[in-house]
């Protein structure tokens, strides 16, 4: 899995019929010491995840071994909001933190 922020959506009105349903999100890579990486990648989302929220992507074929979606021609998945994220005894990310921030 891979830590990632979430950009923006993508709409697609035609597409394979696998992907009916599925919402499809820009999410941003980060790394290690929490700074955005230059890679994007669009990713199916499950879990309601939204714009600016730190999220868990698999990829490749592990994105793809949640029920229902063995069909689904997905190299990215986002299978979970991240909370907080903690490296060397200090806070990377909050998302209570983020949440004041933009308030």
């Amino acid at each position: 899995m891979q830590i990632a922020k979430v950009r923006g959506t993508v709409v697609s009105t035609h597409k394979t019929r696998s992907l009916t349903g599925v919402k499809l999100l820009l999410v941003q890579y980060i790394d290690a010491q929490g700074e955005l990486m230059p890679k994007y990648e669009v990713a199916g989302d499950t879990v309601g995840a939204g714009i600016n929220e730190w999220v868990l992507v698999s990829r490749g074929g592990a994105a793809r071994k949640e029920s229902g979606h063995e069909e689904r021609p997905l190299d990215a998945m986002v299978v979970g909001i991240i909370d907080t994220i903690t490296v060397d005894n200090r806070q990377l990310y909050s998302k209570k933190d983020e949440y004041r921030m933009s308030q």
